[in-house]
């Protein structure tokens, strides 16, 4: 069976983006570019509520035209080229190689993950990651923690239920965030 994976980024205190909505202090470096790579490379599908999609898919499509980062300069192609589901109750359809599921949330990620293939990358946000959370239904949770504290913003798993996991990886990344592996316990 497939395992969906949520792949997050935080701040010290616990928020994945500032007071604003800002998401400006996530610094990609060789380590964390390499990380992602590994955790794509483990997946098929890409995962994202409505948000997170409306972000990316401003982003990623013309990516090269706007940073000469090494990391979205190599990305980009992958996030074009994987398939992507966007859970959404708002939601029509979207493009770039993108299914727009609704409906219930269990009974669609459990219908997703007993599909044949590769892992499910669920990527950011935090509605949808507390949802899923909630249900039972992340199987793995890579959650980087960046050296900044924000001062609030939006919460990882704000107002979720409580939750028991195992540790099952740490590593430091580029000399300044540390990454979290759990999975369920």
């Amino acid at each position: 069976m497939r395992k969906l994976v949520y792949a997050v980024h935080t701040s010290l205190d616990g928020h994945i983006e500032g007071p604003k909505g800002e998401f400006d202090w996530a610094e990609m470096g060789s380590d964390l570019s390499g990380h992602s790579k590994e955790l794509t490379g483990r997946a098929d599908t890409l995962v994202y509520g409505r948000r997170v999609w409306e972000m990316m898919s401003s982003y990623w499509p013309e990516a090269e035209t706007i940073s000469d980062h090494p990391h979205d300069l190599e990305y980009a192609p992958i996030w074009r080229e994987t398939p992507k589901i966007v859970f959404s109750r708002t939601l029509d359809k979207a493009g770039w190689n993108t299914e727009v599921i609704g409906g219930d949330l269990t009974e669609r990620v459990t219908e997703l993950k007993s599909r044949p293939g590769k892992d499910l990358l669920l990527m950011g946000g935090a509605e949808l990651a507390t949802a899923l959370s909630d249900r039972g239904l992340i199987d793995e949770a890579h959650v980087v923690v960046h050296p900044v504290v924000l001062g609030g913003g939006k919460q990882l798993f704000g107002g979720g239920v409580r939750t028991n996991l195992r540790l099952t990886g740490t590593r430091t990344m580029d000399g300044r965030a540390v990454l979290l592996t759990y999975e369920k316990a």
